[in-house]
């Protein structure tokens, strides 16, 4: 039934629960971009503020990221699977709050900044669950597949991500404009479901057998010095920090595409999901072409590329043109996120990979929900354009920065 899984690009797909866990995955990140559009979307309806938007990447970043520490210890000492799958039913509760808040119903029985204030409100457990979704997740993929195949499985992981990046946007977008958000979100709630039902046929996931009575603080401060210590591992998540807090110009799309561009909230779907394009496109290259060599200097040229496309659509005032370069955007992205997740995934011991996933993240937070929250705030400061081409030139300064300062990320190679 499966045999076309058996070509090498399908490798990691033909383990049965490999492919259980990206489907509950897929659903799982189409629900939080569908989530993220709607919500952006809502509070600028309410505020028409820039800023207000920022606030969203703001009130999730700091639960995440006090979390995130705390969620890597708990991560190595428990059975992965069930913590994923806790972590999603979280979600799901989540999500049918921000089903009703946002409602018909709500609005005539709450004022708007009643409504306003209780979005964040969810949004701020939403950070809370997400320290723990992204980094299980995350831990999860090596037990799941061989290790010769863990860079096939990070190509369709990312892959997957990407491809729900795309849809939820979009899909969020066209459905909010045409059945309006109480209708939307109802479906966002099914399709969190199905990810919970599907979890249920991934077997137990234990933890490793050594790690079981490590006291909390050396754990946590083990799985510190172990990323301290591997260059390549500390290289790639600090550039990815810094490149995307300050390229974050995605967080101020509710304003591009309402003042700016004038196309609605079906124009604000379609270009969420334009770097989400150009991402499945690189990663489908490379599942089937694959990167033989100098990882290391194409993640370095593509993030510099970013930015450059961050700049052209800060200054772009036609739709189509700010469209592709946000798809631009997404496909140079895509390459450093499978340099970044394969060489975590390949430098980290199993029994690590809980504290290190958990580590990275508060990078991946900081750099999406800190650096939404630093668009508004530049924002307002400079302007909103100005703040985006701002953004785009200092991620371009911060890999020339590195490029001669952390020469070991050129050099990478697997």
């Amino acid at each position: 039934m499966f045999g076309f899984l058996r070509h090498k690009s399908f490798s990691a797909l033909i383990h049965a629960e490999f492919r259980i866990y990206i489907i509950a995955r897929f659903f799982f990140i189409m629900v939080l971009t569908m989530q993220a559009t709607l919500i952006s979307w809502k509070v600028f309806e309410i505020t028409h503020d820039p800023f207000s938007i920022g606030l969203i990447g703001l009130v999730e970043f700091v639960p995440a990221v006090i979390m995130a520490i705390y969620s890597g210890y708990i991560i190595d000492k428990s059975d992965k699977k069930k913590l994923l799958h806790l972590s999603i039913a979280g979600n799901l509760l989540l999500t049918i709050l921000f089903t009703y808040i946002t409602s018909q119903q709500a609005s005539t029985v709450f004022s708007q900044q009643a409504i306003l204030f209780t979005i964040y409100i969810i949004a701020f457990c939403t950070g809370i669950a997400r320290a723990f979704s992204g980094p299980t997740s995350f831990a999860l993929v090596s037990m799941l597949v061989p290790k010769e195949k863990i860079p096939n499985a990070i190509s369709w992981h990312s892959s997957s991500w990407q491809i729900a990046g795309v849809g939820g946007p979009a899909i969020g977008g066209l459905l909010y404009g045409a059945k309006g958000i109480t209708f939307t979100f109802t479906l966002m709630i099914i399709m969190m479901s199905i990810a919970v039902i599907v979890l249920f046929f991934i077997g137990p996931k234990p933890p490793t057998a050594q790690l079981k009575g490590e006291p909390m603080l050396k754990s946590i401060r083990e799985g510190f010095k172990f990323v301290w210590n591997t260059k390549e591992i500390l290289g790639v998540i600090t550039l990815d920090l810094f490149a995307v807090f300050f390229g974050g110009a995605t967080a101020l799309l509710p304003y591009f595409s309402d003042v700016i561009l004038k196309t609605g909230a079906q124009g604000l779907g379609i270009l969420r999901a334009a770097p989400g394009i150009g991402a499945i496109v690189v990663m489908l290259v490379v599942n089937f072409i694959g990167m033989k060599s100098n990882q290391g200097k194409w993640m370095l040229w593509c993030v510099a590329g970013f930015g450059l496309t961050i700049i052209i659509f800060g200054l772009s005032s036609w739709f189509w043109i700010s469209f592709v370069a946000l798809l631009l955007s997404g496909l140079l992205d895509g390459i450093s996120i499978i340099v970044r997740s394969t060489v975590l995934q390949l430098k980290t011991p199993e029994e690590m990979k809980g504290r290190v996933s958990a580590l990275n993240s508060i990078f991946i937070i900081s750099s999406n929900e800190l650096g939404a929250f630093e668009s508004g705030f530049a924002s307002r400061l400079m302007g909103v354009i100005p703040s985006v081409v701002f953004g785009g030139m200092m991620t371009i300064g911060v890999v020339v920065f590195t490029w001669f300062k952390m020469p070991s990320l050129r050099k990478i190679n697997y």
